[in-house]
This record gives structure tokens, C-alpha cells and sequence, in this order.
């Protein structure tokens, strides 16, 4: 009998020691970071939410925007703490089309993330559903779906969430996608706080590498930094100053470029040379003879209102109710437009080209390009001005590679800020205080 009970205490003695000492034989699988979870995409990018929302306080204050007390870096902070999220550290997204997108963001606390959810549900038709052995909480008319675990939150939109939950929730340390890597490794606006990386295939058959955005602003504007590496240097330069029209007050659109496109032309490879011509096959542009005829200068003017005929057919009843076609004109209103660019010695087989294929003709002394209203033309030895209305717009030598742009009264501005061998650097402009007043902010 003392023999089974010391049987008995060393058996359990055995399973206490094995239970107790397992964990120090195991190998503790490594955390996988917020990076390492995040699935691959067209674009994707980095968000530090407080340090925009302090970049912006600025123009909230200015703007005297309705919510900025509710977009200050203190009030975004004190919420997200209420509802264990980690808004001190990024939030990671990722874009392919305009109908998938997904964003993960750090937890700190899981107990408090789920009165979140509930305060959501109070105004939203919140559905809950389970994908994968997995609670997942569903906006069905927008295909939006919300799921969180211990270390994250991930918001996705888009038809193939049990794939992207997946590789959230089962991935490994070291487990980023390449592209995410490439972006981690960019310096180029490194250190701020929004930035959007691209390394796309699309992007790759224009003969850029890398694509990055970033993210400004001021008191009126947002602006969108743009940054474009090339696999191979760049078929365009800055060139010498040339002529440009001026902006004034009856511009609406005004683009002025002065590049040095020697190298492009003479290498008709060139990704952008490839993309230009294919552009114009759908027009049967003649691609080769404008970039042989083209010394790097464009302006493009559109302002104020030209009134043109324009004649129809139109079916009418004669007095025996026979049907007729009857051709008259009418009066319309089109804009005016003006356009100059430079050009050299084989300006002659350029026009001659545009003539044989359609895009320029002659009707009654009067000139058109395609569907354009009728034009005046001039040429010089050095370049050749198009224009609808009576007069140029003031002109003057310029090197300044940028344009401005009017879309529902709103003046949006871009421009090329520097050229490098493989680099190109470039500011997209957008005013803010008319898209507030629209969304009805301030």
C-alpha cells in the first residue's frame, strides 16, 4: 500500500514539474509588429494623427472651423486613451481602387475597445457576424468591416476581408510585404506625419520606381508634396526661360511648362516619351514629329467667353407634314483659350502632319483643332500662338514650371519644384476655406 501511494506522489509530483517547467522549454513566438501585420496594396502609407491635427490647428483656428476643438492633438488623445487606442504611435493603411482600403490601428487596452463599438452602433446600422472564428462588426451598405483583437483594431472596406483578416491576424514577426519594406527604408519625408508610397506595377510601366506623397499645410492651403524616382534618368531638365502667358483676371486655367526634352527625344524608349505617344495614337497624333518640331516651352491660357455659331441639322414638317432636314447655326457661348509654344526648324513638317491626319483644318479662312472653336493663328521662327479670342493674354519670359487650375470656383495650383538626374520634387496646391464651406464647417 505504501509503495501505490509513493507511486501515486511521484506520478503527481512528475506532472507538477512538467506543467510548471514547460513554459521555460517552450520558445515564446516574437510579437509581429504593426507593420508586419499590414497587407500589401496599390498605395499605402502612414498616418500620425496628432502631429496632423497639430500641423492643422493653424488653419482650424483661421478658418474658425466648427469642430476644431474636437480636432485638437489633447481631445484626439484623451478619446482614443477612453477607448484603448494608441494614437501616439501611426496609424498604417493601405489603397488599391476606390472600393478597398483598410487601416490598422495600435490597442493598448481590448476591454475598453468594445463600448467604442456599442457608441458607434448607437448611430450606425452596426451588424455583427463572425469571419474565421473571429467577432467582426459589419456596416453592410458600405462593405465596411471593423474587427480588433489584444494588439489592434483594423477598419476595411472592400470584398475581401476574410483574406486581409487572415494575414492580420496570423502574421509573424518579420512578416512585412516588400512594399512595406521599401517604404520603411525611404528617407524621403521620413519624418512626416502623413505619407502615402506607391511602388505599384502601374506606376513601374511609366519608369517610375517610387512614388511618395506627403502632407502640409498653412492657413488657406493644403499641400500635397509629391516625390517621383525613375529606374532610369530622366528624358526632361529644366531649360532656359522662355515665354508664358501671364495669369490675370479672366484665368480660369493657366499652365506654363520650360523643360529641356532633348534627351526624350532622342530616346523614343523614354517611359514618358512611350506614355505621350500612346496617349496620342487615340487621336493619331503625330508624336515623333511634334517632339522633333518642340523646344520644351508651353502655355496654355483659358479665360473669359468666346461666342461662336454653331450650325445643326434639325428635322422639321414642311406643310404636308413631310419630314425635312433643315441646316441652321445658333449662338454659343464656349471659353477662350490661348496657347504658344516653341519650336524649331522642322516646324513645317509638324503643321503639315496635323493637317494630313485632321487634327488642325482650314474651313473659310478660319482654323480649328479638332473641336475647337475657330482660331487665330501666328507664327514665328521661334513659335507658333493658337487663339479663340480677340486678343493674346499678356506675355513675359519665365523658367517657372507650374499652372493653376479653377474647378467649381475653387483655384488649385500645382508645380514642379526641382528636377535631379533620377528625381522629380512637386507641390499640389489645394485651398481649404471653400471645400469647409461646402461641407458646411464653417
Amino acid at each position: 500500500m505504501a509503495r501505490k501511494i509513493l507511486f501515486i506522489v511521484f506520478l503527481i509530483s512528475l506532472m507538477v514539474g512538467f506543467f510548471y517547467y514547460k513554459p521555460l522549454f517552450e520558445k515564446k513566438k516574437p510579437e509581429p509588429s504593426m507593420l508586419d501585420r499590414m497587407p500589401n496594396g496599390e498605395f499605402i502609407g502612414r498616418l500620425n494623427i496628432l502631429g496632423v491635427a497639430k500641423e492643422s490647428a493653424t488653419m482650424m483656428f483661421f478658418n474658425k472651423v466648427s469642430i476644431r476643438d474636437f480636432a485638437a492633438p489633447e481631445f484626439l488623445l484623451a478619446q482614443a486613451k477612453g477607448y484603448g487606442l494608441n494614437l501616439q504611435k501611426p496609424i498604417y493603411f493601405f489603397v488599391n481602387d476606390e472600393s478597398e482600403w483598410g487601416a490598422l490601428i495600435e490597442v493598448t487596452d481590448s476591454t475598453k475597445v468594445r463600448p467604442g463599438i456599442e457608441r458607434i452602433r448607437k448611430n450606425i446600422d452596426l451588424k455583427d457576424t463572425i469571419v474565421g472564428q473571429h467577432k467582426v462588426h459589419v456596416i453592410k451598405s458600405e462593405k465596411t468591416y471593423i474587427a480588433f483583437d489584444k494588439k489592434w483594431l483594423f477598419i476595411y472596406k472592400g470584398n475581401q476581408f476574410p483574406k486581409r483578416l487572415y494575414h492580420v491576424k496570423f502574421a509573424e514577426k518579420d512578416d512585412s510585404k516588400g512594399a512595406w519594406k521599401a517604404f520603411e527604408s525611404e528617407k524621403t519625408f521620413r519624418g512626416e506625419n502623413l505619407v502615402v508610397y506607391s511602388n505599384s506595377k502601374k506606376l513601374k510601366k511609366l519608369g517610375i520606381e517610387t512614388a511618395l506623397f506627403a502632407h502640409d499645410s498653412d492657413s488657406s492651403s493644403v499641400y500635397l508634396r509629391t516625390y517621383i524616382r525613375n529606374t532610369k534618368p530622366l528624358g526632361i531638365s529644366y531649360k532656359d526661360p522662355g515665354l508664358s502667358f501671364e495669369s490675370d483676371q479672366k484665368m480660369e486655367r493657366l499652365i506654363n511648362i520650360h523643360l529641356d526634352v532633348e534627351k526624350m527625344r532622342n530616346d523614343k524608349s523614354d517611359p514618358l516619351y512611350q506614355f505621350l505617344a500612346e496617349l496620342g495614337r487615340k487621336i493619331s497624333f503625330p508624336t515623333d514629329a511634334f517632339f522633333n518640331a518642340w523646344e520644351g516651352d508651353i502655355s496654355f491660357h483659358q479665360g473669359g467667353i468666346v461666342k461662336v455659331n454653331e450650325t445643326f441639322v434639325e428635322s422639321v414638317l414642311d406643310d404636308n407634314f413631310n419630314v425635312t432636314e433643315v441646316e441652321n447655326t445658333r449662338e454659343m457661348e464656349v471659353p477662350g483659350f490661348s496657347f504658344l509654344m516653341s519650336w524649331n526648324e522642322n516646324q513645317k513638317e509638324f503643321l503639315n502632319q496635323l493637317f494630313a491626319k485632321g487634327i488642325m483644318r482650314k474651313v473659310d479662312k478660319k482654323f480649328y483643332l479638332l473641336t475647337s472653336p475657330p482660331l487665330k493663328i501666328r507664327q514665328t521662327k521661334d513659335y507658333l500662338f493658337l487663339h479663340s479670342t480677340d486678343h493674346l493674354p499678356k506675355s513675359s519670359i519665365s523658367n517657372e514650371n507650374k499652372g493653376q487650375w479653377v474647378h467649381q470656383g475653387i483655384q488649385y495650383g500645382f508645380s514642379i519644384d526641382s528636377i535631379a538626374r533620377h528625381e522629380l520634387f512637386g507641390t499640389i496646391q489645394i485651398p481649404v476655406r471653400k471645400h469647409l464651406k461646402k461641407n458646411k464647417l464653417i
